[in-house]
């Protein structure tokens, strides 16, 4: 467990930027933004925003937390990008959270014991991000680890509870939550955060989770 507060967290993996100043789970700043294709421009003016409403100026922050994917390839650059340059100028670690567990974390607050439920986001038009989880004491396991499906292969789990960005007609417990809150990207951190704990910027990429390939017209 991660013992040093504040974290500045930072999610960015889809459509909602998302920033939060974390001391803890009772004492946190967080602020968030959905317009497409404004993460570059908006990211640092949240980032001033919530460091301001915590009292704080950017050097007082000890640590980072940036969502790491997988998600939207720009969005997760955008983030990685951010983040490197806090880094770099104060000189402190960052933490790479998986976005997808750090999603579970936040849906394991809201869902009863036991539950299991999907998240499927969107590669493409053909393929899903698709990882199963259940609550278990309060927290997620994994029951299915994540990879890249087919998007036919969701009609295997239409009656399961699914959370993502997928258009799924066939089911009717798609839940349009696609990405975590960047207050879930910092308590991740808080709790699992400590052994992925890095300086070495310079080799830290965002987990795209498959090679971005450029198609032609």
């Amino acid at each position: 467990m991660i013992n040093s507060q504040p974290i500045l967290a930072i999610e960015t993996s889809d459509k909602i930027c998302s920033v939060c100043v974390y001391f803890s789970s009772s004492k946190y700043f967080e602020a968030k933004i959905e317009l497409i294709h404004s993460h570059s421009e908006k990211l640092f003016a949240l980032i001033d925003f919530v460091v301001k409403q915590a009292s704080l100026e950017l050097k007082d922050i000890v640590s980072l937390a940036v969502s790491s994917g997988p998600g939207s390839f720009t969005g997760l650059r955008i983030g990685m990008a951010a983040a490197k340059g806090i880094s770099t100028a104060l000189s402190i670690p960052i933490v790479p959270v998986p976005t997808f567990e750090a999603l579970a974390l936040q849906l394991s607050e809201y869902l009863s014991e036991g539950t299991q439920f999907s998240i499927a986001n969107k590669v493409n038009k053909d393929e899903v991000y698709f990882a199963q989880f259940q609550i278990k004491d309060r927290r997620f396991i994994f029951t299915h680890e994540l990879k890249i499906l087919p998007s036919t292969m969701l009609e295997d789990f239409k009656k399961e509870l699914i959370f993502g960005n997928i258009q799924n007609n066939s089911s009717d417990n798609k839940k349009n939550i696609c990405a975590p809150d960047a207050l879930y990207i910092a308590k991740w951190c808080e709790v699992f955060g400590e052994k992925f704990m890095t300086l070495d910027i310079d080799n830290l990429e965002p987990n795209y989770f498959r090679n971005f390939i450029i198609k032609g017209n």
